[in-house]
This record gives C-alpha cells, structure tokens and sequence, in this order.
C-alpha cells in the first residue's frame, strides 16, 4: 500500500504543538519493522533538511520513503496538494495536523485519515478571530465528513467530536500523543541557559503560545495578587510566540505592579527547552482549553511539579501528578502556585508522580497504534455508512 501524509508542519521552522505531532509521528511511523510493507510518500511545501526523514524504512528491500516537494503557494493545501493527491492520489492519504484538501468532487479523493487535535472554538469562541472560527468550522466540517476514520489525540476531543459534529463513535480512534525522550541537562547547561536568557531569580514557568486560549492574563493576575499579600522569590517567565488576539499583557504588567518580575521570552528555541524546564520552580499551565496538552507532559519528565487546569483534556492526560484548579478562578491559580513552591512534600510528590505518569504515553506505540488506523482506513472500514 503507497501511504500519502501531508508532512507539510512537521516542517515547520518554529514548531507548536501540532507541527511537532506531525513530525514526531512521522519519523516514529518511519522507525516501525512494520512500515517495510508499505511505501511512503510525504508532501511537503518546502525541502527538508538533509537525513529529517529516511529513505527507507527499516527492513525494506529497497528505498520506500519518498519526499514530493510542491512549491508553496497561498492556500497550498486546497491548491497544490488537492491537485497531487486527486492526479497521482495515493492508496491512502494521512493529515495528522491539518485538513483534508477541499475538492469539487470528493470522491476523486484518495481515502483518507485524519488526525483532530481539539475544537476549541466551539468551546471558547472569543478566544479566536471571526475567520479563525469561520475556517475551522468548515475545515474540520469537511474533513470529518470525508474521511473514513478520524484521530482524536485525547478521549476529551472524541468526546468533543461527538457532540459538535455528531461523528460516529465507531469511526474515531483515540490515539495519545507522547512527549519526547527527556534530554540529560547539566547544572551548566541549565546556567548558561538561564544568563543566556537574563534569567538571574527562581522562577515559575509557563510554555505556550500567547492567545487568549492560554490563558495568560488570570496567570498575571494571579502572580500579581500573590507578589502584593507575599514575599514571591521568584519571576514568572512566559516562554511561547505571539498568538492572535493577544491582549496588551504588558500593559497588565505595569497595572499589576509586576513588570520586573515577569518575563516574556517570545518563542523559544526547541534546543533550549530542556534546560528552561529542568531549571523550573514550577510549571504554572492554566489553559482554558487544550485537545492534549503537550506542555504537561513534558515539564513532568524534567521533574518539575505541575498546576494546570480541572478542563478539557487536562485532568485526562496530567493523570494524578499536577495540582488542577479551576482556570477562570485567579484567588485557585494563585493558591496553587503559592503551595507548588512552599509545600516542598507536595512538590516530591507531584514529580515522582510526573515521572510515572509519563510513561503512560509513547510514540512508538502511538505511531503503531496509528499504523493500525491507516491499515484499517485502506481495508474500508469507516464504522458508518461506506464511502
């Protein structure tokens, strides 16, 4: 079977959560004894870099890993991988981070798979742009509608794709994301790490995009009320690109009376994570919505104790091992930092619990867990009516 995956985010230059799915999930398909029976044909809009993906697959006879690179254009995925996969369409097509194609006529569609990471914008539409909401909806619309099976990273976003769009339980299969192998950080590397980025106090942090979604105004707030009724020893450092509708949090800073205290990095390279993590007081994550929740995940294997939020996906993948509280409530966010950094046998607790609730998840299996979804896609089975 010639399986089609549109590769495109896992090429990203600045990764987020789902471009670094994408990728992850590509390589570790390409790593399974598995793969060998089929042959690969990634889509990419731009070249990558030289050994990103292999040529072949271990145990194949011969080279079964091919990269077609179609020149990017505006709308590259309703433009030029619509025409690849509808001209030269492969026995199936897998979008692990965006949408399927729209198309005139989709059955000149190659059967196809595709991976839903949350549905956010039903659950906080103010959180995103009138068009945000206006091209997720029809995008995700479609793409539900054409494909014969749909991922869901969590059993939250099943759950969600269910309620708002009525998808058949037996077509959806939930398949965990993983965070990756934690790299060994030494105390020097942690150091330079932190003058490299000015960073000379304890401090708790957080990872994400800056957007509404996130969160970030009640997390200042919440530092800011905890910074005037105590003496807080250590900076708030915010670590994630500019989102869309990002409020003036700088502003909010001054107001609070914090602006010297907490940082904002802008987006930080993967390379330098590791470090930014393992040198953490705590984690502080109190998203308003999430499909997975990557960012939980991998401050518990650097060992840092973790607060995130009682919704969504969260409770489902922080497990036992992060302290929830109520995201809307800023006195909860504050009360929680507040105890991750005093109550040093709630902290030993919460990261050997981290540690442990890591190993739940991996790639390889979600990369062979996927691989049964893509052979089952092929064979027909859709768990509605057939296409």
């Amino acid at each position: 079977m010639r399986i089609g995956i549109d590769a495109s985010r896992a090429l990203r230059a600045r990764r987020t959560g789902t471009e670094r799915y994408s990728l992850e999930i590509i390589r570790h398909l390409l790593q399974l004894p598995e793969a060998a029976q089929h042959a690969w044909r990634l889509y990419t809009d731009t070249y990558p870099e030289r050994e990103q993906f292999p040529t072949r697959t271990p145990g194949a006879a011969g080279h079964n890993v091919e990269v077609r690179v179609l020149p990017y254009q505006p709308m590259w995925t309703h433009r030029r991988l619509a025409a690849e996969v509808t001209q030269h369409p492969p026995d199936l097509l897998f979008v692990p981070a965006h949408v399927i194609p729209f198309v005139l006529r989709p059955r000149r569609l190659p059967p196809s798979v595709v991976t839903i990471h949350d549905l956010g914008y039903h659950v906080w539409p103010e959180a995103h742009t009138r068009f945000q909401r206006f091209y997720l909806e029809l995008s995700t619309r479609w793409s539900v509608a054409t494909a014969r099976r749909v991922i869901a990273v969590s059993q939250a976003t099943a759950q969600d794709l269910q309620r708002y769009y009525k998808v058949a339980p037996a077509r959806v299969d939930v398949v965990y994301e993983a965070c990756r192998t934690p790299e060994a950080v030494t105390p020097e590397e942690i150091a330079a790490t932190r003058h490299r980025y000015g960073l000379d106090r304890p401090y708790a942090l957080f990872v994400g995009t800056i957007q509404p979604r996130k969160n970030v105004a009640r997390l200042l707030q919440a530092y800011g009320q905890l910074c005037r009724a105590h003496e807080i020893a250590y900076d708030l450092v915010l670590a994630g690109a500019q989102g869309w509708l990002r409020d003036d949090l700088t502003a909010l800073t001054r107001a609070l009376g914090v602006e010297t205290q907490v940082r904002f990095l802008g987006y930080v390279a993967e390379a330098d994570l590791p470090a930014l993590l393992k040198g953490a007081l705590l984690f502080a994550f109190p998203s308003l919505f999430e499909g997975f929740g990557l960012p939980v995940l991998e401050a518990q294997s650097y060992g840092v104790p973790v607060m995130t939020s009682t919704n969504s996906s969260l409770p489902e993948i922080a497990g036992d091992a992060a302290l929830l509280v109520d995201p809307t409530d800023v006195e909860a966010i504050a009360a929680a930092m507040l105890r991750l950094s005093q109550d040093e046998a709630l902290r030993q607790q919460l990261i050997e619990a981290g540690y442990a609730n890591v190993r739940r998840f991996s790639w390889e299996r979600a990369a062979r867990e996927t691989l049964a979804v893509l052979e089952k896609a092929a064979e027909g089975a859709r768990g509605d009516d057939a296409r």
